[in-house]
């Protein structure tokens, strides 16, 4: 069994079927003669005899084109000089830079909303947190009523979208029961008191499998709590149900069939965090908990309509979740609105001493603010590229933005996910050595499967490489976002998912429109590492000002 690591997942949104991370039409090349030509099939069995592995001719042809277009892939990197003096980000940490803001003060979080009970409950399946906690502090609500509500709505979605792996109901019942008991006795945790969620499984719950959506695992019980459920519990949420993700945090084919966005069943709700975007989307959780080792979080959340939020790297602890790369994981809330996020946050973030890369930095729920001067960077070319996502720039300028153009550095992203392939292979090289790779649902050229095996063969120098480079380009990017509060762009925008993902900025991502096949669109927000409370406040700013994160799909249980 694999020892359990430090944490999370992975995906990219341009992948095809939300699987996978995101492949360039084109590898990426030094633009020399390809000196591959003399590796074959052969010469690859004879290179994976000196490491001692043996493979089957099939997985051997498998592997062949990935590891030619890898020789390729090292190539480009090697056309960056690095000088001696630059180290590997390892352990990792985001860059902080010092830089006055240009946003204005943020107003003091407003106090909860006077709603009143409504007459049928399930009014409140769309409800953003502070309405459910106003129903709740007042106790027009129970903790037990509100749990009920949304575990029954949880079943009726679930039954669509493939989204819940494993409901934990005695646990949320028990959980609910007690809290209602603290509030009779005139105790309050907070707003998330009584709300309830879904965690990915890739968290680890006492009592409770940890499938990491992977057949090898799909019976795997991990006697320790994660983290951010630990936190949640103390902050008072209720734990209904863990949600599914692609196996082993890439895309959203689990064992037990494929995740569906709510908005078209026709499409996957993209991976990993497939199942906590598709139940939030759907109306059936108020908040999830996803992660984001390359798109896990931007991806689903596009595909589903969330307002989401991937923290600064480091953030929030990852202990006790499935480790995929430890220097790229990151784990997040999927949410009705980005207010909620900052929420979620402030009951999750914080160092444990569990997680060697996590930091405490303070952090504080934002209230409303004007935006009136801000200055927002965004790169002309990825909105021409997506030309669809261009009315957000004008929405940004009627409220006072102004809007700064720049480019983000110019690195080979896509062969530094060296990075990210060799953690990967080395967080399941157990599964690759005993063949139980074979079990898992995805087997394609692309799948981790032939990807774990390999990535068994790229060098140490090249690991290494990488992440020198990558200290490199974390420089340039403090450089490149000195004189803005916040980078704009379409959440489609592969080069800003793969730079953010390697410097470890923070992230927000929301609907701004749909397509004409009814599928959302949607906005990144990027801001400065550990920044979280001023991104959060100029997204909600924002996201105030239109009625995009409002919209419902018309599920055909939505009116029922």
């Amino acid at each position: 069994m694999m020892i359990l690591g430090l944490v999370l997942v992975l995906h990219s949104p341009l992948a095809s079927q939300g699987g996978g991370p995101a492949v360039p039409d084109e590898p990426q090349t030094s633009g020399e003669a390809d000196k591959s030509a003399s590796i074959d099939e052969k010469a690859l069995r004879q290179a994976l005899a000196v490491v001692g592995l043996q493979f089957t001719d099939s997985e051997l042809a498998q592997m062949l084109p990935v590891v030619l277009d890898r020789l390729n892939e090292y190539a480009a990197m090697g056309e960056r000089s690095i000088e001696n003096s630059v180290a590997p980000a390892f352990i990792f940490r985001p860059l902080e830079t010092n830089r006055v803001s240009t946003m204005g003060p943020m107003i003091a979080r407003e106090a909860l909303p006077d709603v009143k009970r409504p007459d049928d409950l399930r009014e409140l399946l769309w409800a953003e947190i502070p309405v459910l906690a106003s129903l709740i502090h007042s106790r027009q609500v129970s903790c037990l009523e509100m749990t009920r509500l949304f575990l029954d709505r949880l079943r009726e979605v679930d039954a669509m979208l493939h989204c819940v792996i494993s409901y934990t109901e005695d646990r949320a019942l028990q959980q609910a029961k007690t809290l209602d008991e603290e509030l009779a006795a005139g105790k309050y945790r907070g707003l998330l008191h009584g709300i309830p969620y879904g965690v990915k499984d890739l968290c680890a719950v006492k009592g409770t499998r940890t499938s990491w959506g992977a057949t090898p695992y799909k019976d795997q019980v991990i006697e320790v709590d994660a983290t951010v459920v630990k936190k949640l519990d103390e902050a008072g949420a209720v734990l209904v149900a863990k949600t599914t993700l692609g196996a082993l945090a890439m895309g959203d084919v689990w064992y037990g069939g494929k995740t569906l966005s709510p908005w078209n069943m026709e499409h996957g709700s993209s991976g990993s965090s497939a199942g906590s975007a598709a139940a939030v989307g759907a109306g059936a959780l108020p908040f999830a908990i996803g992660s984001e080792t390359l798109g896990s979080i931007v991806s689903p959340s596009t595909r589903c309509g969330n307002s989401s939020l991937r923290p600064t790297a480091g953030r929030v602890s990852r202990f006790g979740a499935m480790a995929l790369s430890w220097t790229m994981d990151k784990i997040g809330p999927i949410c009705r609105s980005l207010q909620d996020t900052a929420l979620v946050l402030d009951a999750i973030e914080g160092a444990d001493g569990l997680d060697l890369d996590g930091v405490d930095r303070p952090f504080e729920v934002p209230g409303s603010m004007s935006i009136v001067g801000c200055k927002i960077g965004y790169s002309p070319a990825a909105f021409e590229r997506a030309e669809d996502h261009q009315t957000v720039l004008d929405e940004l300028r009627e409220l006072g933005a102004e809007l700064v153009e720049i480019e983000l550095p110019d690195y080979p992203v896509w062969p530094m996910m060296t990075i990210l392939f060799a953690e990967s292979a080395a967080a399941f090289d157990e599964l690759t050595c005993s063949d139980l790779d074979d079990e898992l649902v995805e087997q394609g050229p692309q799948a981790w499967p032939n990807s774990f095996r390999a990535a068994r063969l790229i060098p140490a120098v090249e690991y290494i490489r990488a992440q020198r480079l990558r200290t490199m380009l974390m420089r340039e990017m403090a450089s490149a976002l000195s004189g803005v509060d916040a980078y704009l762009a379409p959440a489609g925008d592969f080069k800003t998912l793969g730079v953010t993902n390697l410097t470890g900025h923070p992230s927000l991502v929301a609907p701004c429109g749909f397509q004409e096949d009814r599928m959302p669109r949607a906005l990144t927000i990027i801001g400065h590492p550990y920044d979280e409370a001023r991104l959060v406040a100029l997204g909600s700013a924002w996201q105030r000002s239109t009625a995009y994160h409002v919209k419902r799909p018309e599920l055909p249980v939505a009116d029922r």
